[in-house]
């Protein structure tokens, strides 16, 4: 089944294999003189005395990465200096054809796996700077790029200036996780609703998570519980004890409301609830506990509906009292009329769940 979603084209990270491997291009001899200073992690300049030595050394020099764009050199700056010591007026290049971030980032790379190795300062710069450059890296992938701890790149990470809000994070195995589980799993809940019949994979796919994370939240919206546990909702507005939703201007208990459900709001002085407050008091609550209906816009303004009228039954005797008399037939007309309008979504409503239950 095809959910025929827009899912957006995730950004493919850079390959985990060597930056001549990355660069995945032909061995090419290009003048010495053609090609630039790197833009290097290291803080100090060029080595002397270790271009010096790599002179002197016997054997052809492996083929230096270079920035096809910029040309400039990702790795092999001192090869570079020990050709030019040698009198060579050419030398054997890979070009790499991506962005000059991802070029800074292979360079990173390469001066941790080979060649002198950069100094912990200068890896902590380095990861500091492709953290703004590649906020959307977790911290285990950018980790393994910079040679650091996930635990170090956390920590540069709360301190950090730039662009660093996105929606996710690419792991090391490429695939892109939701920094707000909250807002997969209640994505994953719509899709569920709209699409019964599509796949735990169609739906892991449209939603950005895992299909074992779909299939807990079918569980849960199955035995009539919040798609999200109460764990991962702690940033987020707590429940009242009826199950609405606070923590929103108006303090209501359920979103856009005006009052607590099942309560009245600060200053007030309720009346005594008649007969069909008290019952409406007890259904309310219990619609407010349905995922399905919090979840989406016309399910939310039900519940906002709703917990109108709790607080007007609540309100009755000092609503009846604030209309003034020349009023009251225009008003009693007007209640009256969304008495029937009440009653006719009551008997849709009705008529619904007796299709659902026949078929």
């Amino acid at each position: 089944m095809n959910l025929n979603l827009n899912l957006r084209k995730l950004p493919t990270p850079l390959a985990h294999t060597t930056p001549i491997a990355d660069a995945a291009g032909a061995v090419v001899r290009v003048p010495t003189t053609s090609l630039r200073t790197a833009d290097s992690p290291r803080t100090v300049g060029l080595d002397e005395e270790y271009a010096r030595t790599l002179a002197t050394a016997e054997g052809p020099y492996r083929p230096l990465l270079v920035h096809r764009a910029t040309m400039r050199v990702i790795d092999g700056t001192h090869r570079l200096r020990a050709a030019r010591l040698r009198g060579r007026h050419t030398v054997d290049v890979v070009f790499f054809d991506g962005s000059a971030e991802d070029a800074f980032v292979l360079s990173v790379e390469a001066n941790i796996r080979h060649g002198r190795p950069l100094t912990r300062r200068e890896r902590t710069t380095a990861a500091l700077r492709i953290l703004r450059t590649h906020p959307d890296w977790s911290d285990r992938f950018l980790a393994d790029r910079t040679g650091l701890s996930a635990r170090t790149v956390a920590a540069l990470r709360a301190r950090a200036t730039g662009p660093t809000a996105v929606d996710g994070r690419i792991g090391r195995d490429g695939r892109i996780r939701p920094l707000d589980p909250v807002r997969g799993r209640e994505a994953a809940a719509r899709l569920l609703a709209d699409h019964p019949q599509a796949s735990l994979r169609e739906i892991a796919r449209a939603a950005g998570i895992a299909p074992s994370t779909v299939r807990d939240v079918r569980r849960r919206i199955g035995e009539g519980a919040d798609p999200v546990p109460a764990g991962q909702r702690r940033a987020r507005p707590p429940l009242h004890d009826g199950g609405a939703l606070s923590g929103v201007p108006g303090g209501t208990g359920v979103p856009g409301g005006s009052g607590p459900t099942g309560g009245s709001g600060p200053g007030d002085e309720p009346g005594p609830p008649g007969a069909a407050g008290q019952r409406l008091a007890a259904l309310v609550p219990a619609l407010c506990k349905d995922p399905l209906l919090r979840l989406s816009e016309a399910g939310r303004l039900l519940l906002r509906m709703l917990d109108l009228q709790v607080s007007a039954l609540r309100q009755r005797e000092r609503i009846v009292a604030a209309v003034p008399p020349y009023r009251a037939e225009t008003a009693a007309a007007a209640a009256a009329q969304c008495a029937r309008v009440w009653l006719e979504l009551s008997e849709e409503l009705r008529r619904r769940g007796s299709t659902e239950s026949s078929a």
